[in-house]
């Protein structure tokens, strides 16, 4: 299933991302899933675990969708670290670390199931 999401963010925060991979591949996350190279998450340091954020390359224009589901980064002026495939998406292997726009998503709740029955349709 996928998921809506109104088109003003709650918030927007610039600076810096990098990715993370490696010896972490497998390792628990702060929320306690373990981590996959192949999952579009994040670390942040503050934002509460299974917030939605687009963050966009500010090099090159492109975005994709994260899950924050860790803590972190702790270098100085960084906001983000991301999985392996988000930062391909982002085209930013070469590069490593890029400045971002973080931008919090508020989803869009969709009624699956109708909250009144209609007379003589039950």
């Amino acid at each position: 299933m996928f998921s809506l999401y109104e088109p003003k963010p709650a918030s927007v925060e610039f600076g810096k991302a990098s990715f993370y991979g490696g010896r972490w591949i497998g390792r628990l996350t702060a929320n306690g899933e373990h981590y996959h190279s192949e999952d579009c998450t994040a670390a942040h340091k503050k934002l509460p675990f299974n917030t939605m954020v687009r963050v966009t390359n500010l090099r090159n224009g492109k975005t994709v969708i994260v899950r924050i589901n860790n803590r972190g980064p702790y270098a100085k002026g960084r906001i983000l670290d991301l999985s392996v495939v988000a930062a391909k998406q982002l085209d930013m292997m070469g590069d490593g670390i890029i400045p971002v726009k973080a931008e919090v998503l508020k989803k869009i709740e969709v009624i699956t199931k109708p909250n009144r029955t209609l007379l003589g349709l039950e």
